[in-house]
C-alpha cells in the first residue's frame, strides 16, 4: 500500500529516483519493511508528536530533581568512610557537568561536603526521592504521548514504576562513582609495581568507560520500564544505539560551543552557568525521545505489516 506522502513525493521530477531508490532497501527484522517506511514513520512520528513540547517538560522536570538530588548526594559523602571519596564525587560531578558551570557550582559542593547536616540529609532525601520521581514520570509521560504509542499506565501505577526506576538510576549513579574509586586504586597498584608506565592514561580510559556503561545503562532502563505489554521493547534497541551516539557526540559538541564561542557569563554573570545547563538538559531531552521515537516507529511498522499480511492472507 503506497501512502498519499509517498505518490507527492515521486510526482517531483528531482525526488522520485531518489525516494524509489530509498524505498527498494529493505531493513532485516522487519518482514520486509523498506528504509523508506522507517523514515517517513519517523518524521511522522516526531512532527505529530510534539517532539519540542514533551522534550521541554522533561527538562524541566529533571532540573527541578537535579540539585535535591545532587544535595543528597553531596550530604551523604561525609558519611562514608573512603579515603578520597569526597575528592573522585567531586571529580565525577566535575566531568558530568557543562563547561562552564563548574565555578559556579564548586562553593557550593565544597561547603556541603566539608560541613555534616544530619537534619538536612533526611529532608533533602525526602525532596530528591519525590523530585526525581516526578522527573522519571515526565519521562515516562513524554513516552506515553508518542504519535505511535496509543496504550497508558494508570497514574498510581505510573508512579510507581517511576518510583522505582528513580531508585535503579540512583543506585547505577552511586555505583558507577564507588567503581571509579576502585578502578583507580586498582590502576594505582599496577603503576607503583611498574605493571603500567601511563597511569593518568588509564584512569581517563577507565572513567570514560564508566561513563559510556552508565548512559547505556541509565538510558535502556528508561526505554525497558517506559513502555508496557507488546510496546516494551529489548533492553538493547535500535533506539539506544542512536540515543548514545547523539548523546556522546551531542555533549562533546555542545563543550566545544560553550568553550570557544558562547558567552553566556559575559552576558548573564554567573546565572549564565544555569543557562547553559538548562540548555543541556532540554538538549538530551530531545534526543532521548528521539530514540524512544524510533524504536515505537520501528514497532509500529512491525505491527502493522504483520496485520497486512494476516488480512491479506
Amino acid at each position: 500500500m503506497v501512502s498519499e506522502l509517498k505518490m507527492r513525493l515521486l510526482k517531483i521530477p528531482v525526488l522520485d529516483n531518489l525516494i524509489r531508490l530509498v524505498d527498494k532497501i529493505k531493513i532485516p527484522g522487519l518482514e520486509g519493511l523498506s528504509l523508506y517506511d522507517v523514515v517517513e514513520m519517523y518524521v511522522l512520528g516526531i512532527i505529530k508528536g510534539a517532539l519540542s513540547s514533551r522534550a521541554s517538560a522533561i527538562s524541566f522536570s529533571f532540573f527541578m530533581a537535579i540539585f535535591p538530588f545532587l544535595l543528597f548526594i553531596l550530604n551523604l559523602i561525609p558519611f562514608v568512610p573512603i579515603q578520597d571519596f569526597q575528592a573522585d564525587v567531586f571529580a565525577f560531578i566535575d566531568g558530568i557537568l557543562p563547561p562552564q558551570t563548574s565555578d559556579f557550582f564548586n562553593g557550593i559542593i565544597i561547603d556541603i561536603m566539608n560541613n555534616r547536616r544530619g537534619g538536612l540529609l533526611s529532608v533533602v532525601f525526602i525532596l530528591s526521592l519525590f523530585l526525581t520521581t516526578n522527573g522519571v514520570q515526565a519521562v515516562f509521560a513524554g513516552f506515553e504521548n508518542s504519535y505511535h504509542v496509543e496504550v497508558n499506565r494508570s497514574f498510581f501505577k505510573q508512579y510507581l514504576v517511576s518510583f522505582g526506576v528513580a531508585i535503579i538510576l540512583a543506585t547505577l549513579l552511586l555505583t558507577t562513582v564507588i567503581g571509579i574509586v576502585f578502578f583507580e586504586f586498582f590502576i594505582n597498584i599496577l603503576f607503583e609495581n611498574r605493571v603500567i608506565e601511563d597511569a593518568l592514561f588509564w584512569v581517563r580510559i577507565g572513567k570514560n568507560a564508566f561513563y559510556f556503561i552508565i548512559l547505556i545503562l541509565n538510558v535502556g532502563t528508561l526505554y525497558y520500564f517506559g513502555c508496557t505489554g507488546n510496546l516494551k521493547p529489548k533492553f538493547f534497541s535500535v533506539g539506544l544505539f542512536l540515543t548514545t551516539i547523539l548523546l556522546v557526540g551531542t555533549t562533546y559538541l555542545f563543550g566545544i560551543y560553550v568553550e570557544d564561542f558562547s558567552r553566556y557569563n559575559e552576558l548573564y554573570g554567573s546565572i549564565g552557568a544555569l543557562l547553559i545547563l538548562m540548555v543541556y538538559i532540554w538538549l538530551n531531552a530531545n534526543i532521548l525521545l528521539l530514540g524512544f521515537e524510533l524504536n515505537a516507529t520501528l514497532r509500529a511498522l512491525k505491527s502493522r505489516n504483520i496485520n497486512n499480511s494476516i488480512a491479506s492472507s
